[in-house]
């Protein structure tokens, strides 16, 4: 029996070998390991994707939300809102940065996109930003909280890293709010091959900002203007992002078609709960999850028949130990807990092919 991965890395690389083994020759041999002319090459590229004139690499995605956060001045004593069901980098960038996480409730249990008038009724005079969560591949409503966040000074900070290339209302992820961050962890939909993440924005002094602390805080050699971090794109992973940004468009398109197969083979089946697109958006599936009753039991089920499905994510962040210190209890937050029993992630890449996804229906509809 052949197993099907959760995530086909190795497809997604023979796609891109030649180009990436090239680009890795250059920079051996012109030795421009950090801060190399690949870097700014792929930041000029990934901003114009997304339409905005800034992004700065950074090392990874949760320094990338930190270092935002840090640059608008978000800091102790400050209240930053953001959902439950989310993974918990989003959070803890949050408290990095010296600022209180504010938890709310995902608005429904088809998108589990942050829920709006939660946020409203969540803000404080010391609500600092907003980081709504472009879930799963498709974007949160972000334009009904860029009113709110206006009216009451907080910034609107995207975290996109589940979202390159997904569209809301004709804008790109990242393009939305007044700083986004990202991730390029190696399962994303733009991945590298190893850690990275990156910064965006329309502003250029923030932009400058943030390059700043990314960088020990030096706007220039051996000066150091506020306390930084180490946290930088290097010119390897450049590379490698470069090579698959040219690819990515397409690479979504073919993880829609595959979710629309999906949708298909499942149509039939009352225990499965597909998810739903919201109007007006463009969605980029980096994970499609189902909902299913007796979900741990079904997650065995198709493991131990070699379907590589997963949970994205079975702890809400308000039931996490590391955030026990925020004081909300069991039942805080009905929609996301009741997300994290159910949910169900099934194998989706660019490569999956018909047969493959036949087989991960045919096993999650005998298991139900």
């Amino acid at each position: 029996m052949t197993s099907i991965p959760l995530v086909d890395l190795a497809a997604q690389h023979a796609a891109v070998a030649d180009e990436v083994a090239e680009g890795w020759r250059e920079v051996l041999a012109g030795t421009a390991f950090i801060g190399g002319p690949q870097v700014a090459a792929f930041e000029r590229a990934y901003a114009e994707f997304v339409g905005v004139p800034h992004c700065v690499g950074t090392g990874n995605g949760t320094d990338a939300i930190e270092i935002a956060l840090r640059a608008l001045g978000v800091g102790q004593g400050d209240e930053c809102i953001l959902p439950a069901n989310t993974f918990i980098a989003t959070a803890e960038a949050v408290s990095r940065a010296g600022a209180k996480p504010v938890l709310v409730d995902c608005a429904d249990d088809d998108t589990y996109l942050i829920d709006n008038d939660a946020v409203a009724a969540a803000v404080t005079p010391r609500t600092a930003a907003i980081l709504p969560v472009h879930l799963y591949g498709q974007v949160a409503p972000v334009e009904r909280l860029s009113p709110l966040a206006k009216r009451t000074g907080a910034w609107v900070v995207e975290d996109a890293a589940q979202a390159h290339g997904a569209r809301r209302d004709g804008m790109s992820a990242g393009a939305l709010g007044d700083v986004a961050a990202t991730s390029f962890y190696p399962g994303k939909n733009l991945g590298a091959y190893g850690d990275a993440g990156a910064v965006l924005t329309r502003s250029s002094a923030v932009a400058a900002r943030m390059r700043m602390i990314a960088d020990h805080g030096s706007p220039a050699k051996y000066r150091h203007d506020v306390l930084g971090v180490n946290s930088r794109l290097d010119t390897l992973q450049a590379v490698v992002l470069s090579a698959k940004l040219r690819r990515l468009a397409a690479w979504n398109a073919a993880r829609r078609a595959a979710a629309a197969r999906y949708d298909a083979l499942l149509s039939g089946c009352a225990a499965v709960r597909r998810p739903r697109t919201l109007d007006g958006n463009e969605h980029v599936w980096h994970l499609y999850t189902v909902r299913v009753p007796d979900r741990d039991r079904v997650l065995k089920e198709l493991q131990a028949a070699g379907i590589g499905a997963g949970i994205h994510y079975p702890v809400p962040i308000h039931l996490t130990p590391a955030f026990a210190d925020l004081g909300y209890a069991e039942g805080a937050f009905p929609v996301a807990e009741r997300s994290a029993r159910e949910l169900l992630t099934l194998p989706l890449f660019a490569e999956i092919t018909e047969a493959q996804q036949e087989r991960v229906a045919e096993v999650l509809m005998a298991a139900l």
